[in-house]
């Protein structure tokens, strides 16, 4: 993984002082609330339904067990409420479970002292005082981390597919890539108060794993029928309120000028993107709305960057080298812990199944660790688990892992003589289930457990799906299904995307859920990148586990036989099916509500 140099450290340090002067300033009253907004924003602190939210950056997914070990000190230390703030979050809470009839999972308690995985492979923590936030960001530069531009209206935090470079289907490594445009983009003066916050992907394999479609600039690395390495660049994809799948403006873009080309798009957009309304301000509406204008303009903009400008962030071969020297295999070594794993035991032969990849070195494997777990919210690792994790990492994958797409976390380095020792560490840890791809491992965002924006909470949605559905025959039945959900039309559980899509909404003050069907990241399984469609009027909470239960049922009835997938026959059969289900499903007195909605 990359390692910083001595100017990237200091640099990490100073931005940590600034913000300790910044922060200081506004404790004085010297700088007002509206003075400090941006600044704390663009270091990734917000201001959440009870509590600050910090959001650390882990570019394009990678942490070093070093790192893990302060995030866990963090959560330990720092992530701590007062124990007034503590108790009317909860009676919160609990005023809002006792306004859902019907639903008798209620939500994970209250919980801190934990991290969350985010799906931009972020780090966030729901309960550090704001008076300790400059503490924090010392504790993180002093391992390389931070939280700059993981918020506010920037470039924000580089991603990737998290098998770049060690899948078996890897094109081009595209992470030396990333780690360029990271370094370019960061503090950008030009870039620092665009018309909306603004995301980019790499994905430098065959499959699409880093779901670039749905991005503001998406690049997808190959290599021409000469060899040369280059891009398809996508932009105007995005989630929201008007869910958008990037339009492809360069077939082939050669890399050498992937910055010079990327300058252009965000000039045309820091110039012609709307600022009179945050809804429309995304480059998404740009881009559909001016069509191939859009695309002409950046070309000329290119084209004067390239000609009048001399091309000034043209990438070197020898800059190239330099980044790309970090991102090497590190020193291996097999752990050679002895086992008690049954290797023929059909627990361990499912992990097998649907947690361990292929790796492009011959006798190494890629682990996915589960953070789908009964009793956790999906994504939540609390101090003592990213403490665990740190030591798994330095075990058994030379000290590195890396955070997925999915709120999961990987490892990179495994032998596969190791497989037996990790999967009976993990088991103890409670990060072994053989759920990956599967409906438990969906994705979902913290919600209006935390989120001041969220119109309905996730968590016990979340909840209730995964107690019901711990029957692995059943799991392993139905087979791949990507379950994605959101608590507002802000989409941080990528609900748009999913086979199955939950998203909360607010009506009359009450927490309803709408659910969407057909939709795809951008994966070989999946398909081409694509909304799902909604199903209906919205569901109250207590309903949404058996309409889940519903279109499930539906789908089996349906399927032709048990290879093929839910995805696949949504598609064969259409949504009619799946949406009568869904409805008749509905409880008496929601369908009342219903027919009233529709008249």
């Amino acid at each position: 993984m990359y390692q910083y140099t001595d100017f990237d450290r200091q640099f990490v340090k100073l931005r940590a002082q600034q913000f300790r002067d910044q922060l200081e300033r506004w404790q004085r009253g010297e700088l007002t609330d509206e003075q400090m907004l941006p600044l704390r924003l663009q270091n990734g602190w917000y201001i959440q339904r009870y509590a600050p939210m910090a959001r650390i950056a882990v570019p394009y997914g990678e942490i070093s067990s070093t790192q893990l070990r302060t995030l866990a000190h963090i959560a330990r230390e720092y992530d701590r409420p007062t124990p007034e703030l503590l108790a009317h979050a909860q009676a919160t809470q609990d005023a809002l479970q006792a306004a859902q009839p019907g639903l008798t999972l209620a939500a994970p308690a209250l919980r801190y002292g934990y991290g969350h995985f985010t799906t931009r492979t972020n780090v966030q923590f729901n309960w550090i005082p704001i008076t300790r936030a400059a503490d924090v960001m010392d504790l993180l530069a002093s391992v390389c981390m931070h939280g700059i531009q993981t918020s506010g209206n920037d470039i924000r935090n580089i991603t990737c597919d998290a098998w770049e470079g060690i899948g078996e289907d890897s094109i081009v490594d595209t992470r030396p890539f990333a780690e360029i445009t990271r370094q370019w983009s960061s503090l950008h003066p030009e870039f620092s108060y665009l018309p909306r916050k603004f995301k980019i992907a790499f994905n430098g394999s065959a499959e699409d794993r880093a779901a670039i479609g749905w991005y503001d600039i998406g690049l997808q690395a190959l290599k021409n029928e000469a060899g040369d390495i280059g891009f398809t660049v996508k932009v105007g994809g995005g989630m929201g309120r008007t869910p958008v799948i990037g339009t492809v403006v360069r077939e082939f873009l050669p890399w050498e000028h992937l910055l010079n080309y990327i300058e252009a798009i965000v000039r045309v957009y820091n110039g012609y993107g709307r600022r009179d309304n945050k809804w429309k301000a995304r480059i998404k509406i740009l881009v559909k709305s001016e069509g191939q204008k859009f695309i002409d303009a950046v070309e000329q903009e290119f084209a004067a960057i390239v000609g009048q400008d001399g091309a000034p962030h043209t990438i070197t071969p020898a800059e190239y080298e330099r980044v790309a020297s970090h991102f090497v295999v590190p020193a291996l070594r097999p752990a050679g812990l002895p086992s008690s794993v049954n290797p023929q035991g059909l627990l361990y032969q499912r992990w097998l199944a649907q947690n361990v990849r292929g790796h492009r070195l011959p006798g190494m494997k890629t682990v996915t660790l589960s953070f789908k777990r009964v009793g956790f919210a999906p994504g939540d690792a609390d101090a003592d688990t990213l403490e665990a994790l740190a030591q798994l990492a330095e075990q058994f994958s030379s000290g590195e892992a890396r955070l997925t797409h999915e709120q999961n976390l990987m490892l990179p380095w495994v032998f596969e003589s190791d497989l037996p020792a990790l999967y009976e560490a993990a088991r103890q840890l409670g990060l072994a289930q053989p759920n990956i791809g599967l409906l438990t491992d969906m994705i979902a965002c913290p919600g209006g457990d935390y989120c001041s924006l969220a119109n309905a909470r996730s968590l016990p949605i979340a909840a209730a799906i995964t107690e019901r559905y711990q029957d692995l025959d059943e799991l392993f039945d139905l087979g791949p299904i990507d379950l994605h959900m959101s608590g507002c039309i802000n989409s941080c559980g990528h609900h748009h995307s999913g086979h199955i899509g939950i998203l909360g909404v607010d009506k009359d003050g009450k927490e309803w859920y709408q659910i969407t069907l057909g939709g795809s990241d951008g994966t070989l399984l999946s398909g081409p990148a694509i909304g799902g469609k909604v199903v209906g009027p919205a569901f109250s909470a207590a309903e949404v586990p058996d309409v889940i239960e519903a279109v499930l049922a539906t789908y089996r009835s349906l399927r032709i036989n048990a290879a093929e997938h839910f995805i696949d026959t949504l598609r064969r059969v259409g949504h009619d099916p799946f949406k009568a289900a869904a409805n008749a499903a509905r409880r008496p007195q929601a369908n009342a509500q219903a027919l009233a909605e529709q008249h």
